[in-house]
């Protein structure tokens, strides 16, 4: 058996690994979109604004590979690609919308928070 510290350090890493996918602000608005049902590369490239075309790339490629995200390529010209969320992507779903939604109710306490810290540090 092993011993507890290294129980806790291999938690840390399994959790750090997920958190670095899940966890950027690109994956969590592609997730939420694609919550609302299967769409186009270009349709997820408009709604989530401000996002490069590089960027939506990547972060669909990783959301495929962890198994969040399918790709499925219709053979039409020009090829028709969707993306849309796995069962596993259902399931995180949840929480990336409930972060959005406490994000939202408390975006102005931690905007007070931050002026307060702010003046205190000049």
């Amino acid at each position: 058996m092993k011993p507890t510290h290294m129980r806790h350090s291999e938690d840390c890493r399994a959790v750090s690994e997920i958190l670095s996918r899940v966890g950027d602000k690109w994956t969590v608005l592609v997730v939420d979109y694609l919550g609302q049902g299967s769409m186009r590369f270009t349709e997820l490239k408009r709604a989530v604004g401000g996002i490069s075309q590089k960027m939506l790339t990547t972060t669909l490629r990783g959301l495929e590979r962890d198994g969040f995200v399918t790709r499925t390529v219709f053979p039409t010209i020009p090829p028709r690609v969707d993306y849309e969320l796995t069962d596993l992507g259902r399931e995180l779903l949840a929480p990336v919308q409930a972060l959005g939604a406490w994000a939202r109710t408390n975006i102005s306490r931690v905007n007070a928070a931050r002026e307060r810290f702010d003046k205190e540090q000049q």
